[in-house]
């Protein structure tokens, strides 16, 4: 009988190199890299990383998008990042209890980008409130806007319908592996991202999927969504 079993091994076995692990943690804030960035990230040489590259290139990890003479890489798409989200999520759960668990990084566990979306205890929050106040219907599986989820989206100025984001799945859950809860992904979760990042409620950092909340995001997050951040 015929099982995918070879293509899952060789999957896993072309992430289970450090340098390469490293290179696809670090495409998990969304903003491509160049080959000379992502080789500083692995600790490797130029050259290493250009072959580590093309093999996650072919294998349709990553894509690479050419600006003039520069070449950028990124994820390949949304499925690569919640498969590595999954995969970060069971990596965090320490199979000895007695051992003093691993350590988080503080401003990655407040507030961070998982791909496109909000993450970390900021999503987790927003994600939370928004069900708590009827705007959305979230479990382990699946994920729905309600009426009044789709108002407030709305309100803020935000179109679902539009043809750059209409080809996503609306909402879905992603399991935050700092957290362990899930905080909202899908196209929605991007349009808040985005959002918030139009409107300088979060700030990126120069390096990393951790980002700033600012002042004016504080009270956005907390009048305009409920969150309790």
């Amino acid at each position: 009988m015929q099982t995918i079993a070879p293509e899952l091994a060789e999957l896993a076995g072309l992430i289970a190199d450090p340098g390469r692990a490293s290179i696809l943690s670090r495409l998990m804030d969304g903003r491509p890299q160049t080959a000379s960035e992502l080789a500083l990230v692995a600790g490797v040489t130029p050259q290493t990383a250009s072959w580590h590259l093309s093999r996650m290139v072919e294998r349709a990890l990553l894509k690479v998008e050419r600006r003039g003479p520069r070449r950028f890489y990124r994820l390949a798409t949304p499925l690569v990042a919640q498969m590595l989200e999954g995969m970060m999520t069971v990596a965090a759960i320490d199979p000895h209890p007695s051992r003093r668990p691993p350590r988080i990084d503080p401003e990655m566990r407040r507030a961070r980008t998982c791909y496109d979306h909000l993450a970390g205890e900021l999503g987790v929050a927003v994600t939370d409130a928004m069900r708590d106040r009827g705007h959305l219907n979230l479990d382990q599986e699946a994920g729905e806007l309600t009426a009044s989820g789709r108002a407030l989206l709305g309100d803020l100025g935000i179109d679902l319908r539009s043809p750059a984001r209409s080809r996503r799945i609306l909402c879905r859950p992603c399991l935050d592996w700092s957290e362990r809860r899930p905080h909202l992904a899908g196209r929605a979760g991007a349009a808040v991202a985005d959002l918030a990042l139009q409107r300088d409620w979060i700030r990126r950092r120069p390096q990393g999927r951790s980002v700033e909340i600012t002042d004016a995001g504080l009270l956005a997050f907390r009048n305009l969504f409920g969150a309790r951040i």
